[in-house]
């Protein structure tokens, strides 16, 4: 999960022990206490083996040999994290496993880098897969970009204002990051202090993504392919998802019988029906997301008709597992359609489109005037056709861009739909439109029409 920010509604005080808390969601199959925490404190979950529930969480296993740790947070949690990690022990980490590039486990790196020379230990030995090196220089290589999707994911600030990004902005690598030592293809196996590990790549949210396998402790460690959300598998702003591919790992997971899972989002898992339980209902609605997909692209329908046909049953959106408050079903059908079908939509006008700006002009003088897509709009906002709204306030905005009143109707229309989505992803974007709009009118000099 790519750099989540804490939900708004969670607190990071843990009341519960992690596993017991997960076991009673899962057994009763609802939270009344968040499952995803973000507390910076360390629990031991088994003998010799501790989570720090962080953003995102490490994973710790003793060893006779030091410490091998899963993942390293966040920039902004690496400190925090490694404060913890010292209060239960001060062995030196022999080995640090990225399960995937995203900075909010790669990012605290150089805080255990900088442990590890207070202490006079030796650096650990970075290990990821191949790919995770490739995804840092491509965050280099689109660094201003990054830092302007992931502001407006995650803060709802719009790319276009309040910015005052340059080619001499800051890092979106932040600085210190350590980059693997150790790459490996498609599996691999490593023993640290009598402790066997298996490491296997698995496509989903990311194509770097390791899950690993422990067997003497029957232990899975699934980065993010378990985030106790609906699977971030269509992000709008990001690079290609696999979700498909996301299943089959975790189909392949529940062939092992493990008695724990440990991922780098949410709670720890405890017992096999349980973690087979998780693991299926993820993989159930991906596997049918694509199914259903590809039927109605096998039929050649086009994007449009397929987004708003493919759905995922309400009661699976239920689960406190896979409810839609970071990604959501529409986006994960709009990636699915990306991998399998290319980035046309099989809309004939739109392969060689106009500039929006002349067919919002078009429009504006077909409907009588830019007034009147505004009032069309505000018609539509407020008996609840928000999909509607958008398309025509946009539209206005488009043909009367310095418009305060245009740009005050748009304002309103978005923090109304902000209010009404669900997932992290749109309600950023949303808000993202919002204080755009809310910007112009407060600097336009006039009522410009």
């Amino acid at each position: 999960m790519s750099l989540h920010p804490k939900p708004r509604d969670l607190k990071t005080i843990r009341t519960e022990d992690p596993i017991e808390l997960s076991s009673k969601v899962i057994d009763e199959g609802i939270a009344t206490e968040p499952t995803n925490r973000v507390s910076n404190q360390l629990s031991v979950i088994d003998e010799g083996i501790a989570v720090i529930e962080s953003f995102s969480h490490m994973v710790v296993f003793r060893t006779d040999d030091g410490l091998v740790a899963f993942d390293a947070s966040g920039e902004a949690s690496g400190v925090a994290v490694v404060d913890s990690l010292r209060k239960w022990t001060t062995d030196q980490i022999h080995s640090l496993v990225y399960t995937h590039g995203h900075l909010d486990h790669v990012g605290g790196s150089g805080a255990i880098i900088a442990d590890a020379e207070n202490r006079n230990y030796r650096h650990p030995t970075v290990f990821g897969h191949e790919n995770v090196p490739r995804r840092l220089r491509r965050y280099e290589q689109t660094n201003n970009w990054n830092t302007l999707i992931n502001r407006r994911q995650f803060g709802g600030v719009s790319p276009k204002h309040g910015m005052g990004l340059t080619s001499g902005s800051s890092l979106f690598v932040p600085e210190g990051t350590v980059w693997p030592d150790v790459v490996y293809q498609d599996e691999m196996k490593l023993s640290v202090g009598g402790l066997n590990i298996e490491f296997n790549h698995g496509k989903g949210e990311t194509d770097d993504h390791t899950w690993a396998w422990i067997p003497s402790q029957k232990t899975l460690v699934t980065g993010d392919l378990v985030i106790w959300v609906f699977p971030n598998a269509g992000n709008p702003q990001k690079v290609q998802r696999y979700p498909l591919e996301w299943a089959a790992a975790l189909r392949q997971m529940m062939t092992y019988d493990a008695e724990l899972l440990l991922p780098a989002h949410g709670l720890p898992i405890s017992g096999t029906d349980r973690i087979n339980r998780v693991l299926g209902d993820i993989a159930d609605v991906l596997e049918k997301l694509v199914s259903d997909t590809l039927e109605l692209m096998n039929r050649g329908e086009q994007l449009n008709h397929i987004v708003h046909e493919v759905k995922v049953d309400e009661d699976m959106l239920g689960l406190p597992w896979l409810q839609p408050l970071y990604d959501e079903p529409e986006f994960v059908v709009r990636n699915i359609w990306r991998k399998y079908g290319g980035w046309w939509d099989a809309d004939p006008s739109s392969l060689k489109p106009s500039p929006q700006k002349i067919l919002a002009e078009e429009l504006a003088f077909l409907s009588g005037g830019v007034e009147k897509l505004v009032e069309r709009a505000q018609v539509h906002a407020s008996t609840g056709d928000l999909r509607l709204a958008c398309h025509l306030i946009e539209f206005a905005a488009e043909a009367s861009p310095e418009s305060k009143i245009v740009h005050g109707a748009r304002a309103e229309i978005y923090r109304l739909r902000r209010s009404t989505e669900s997932s992290l992803m749109s309600k950023g974007i949303f808000a993202a439109a919002m204080r755009e709009s809310e910007e112009i009118v407060q600097s336009a000099p006039d009522q410009k029409r």
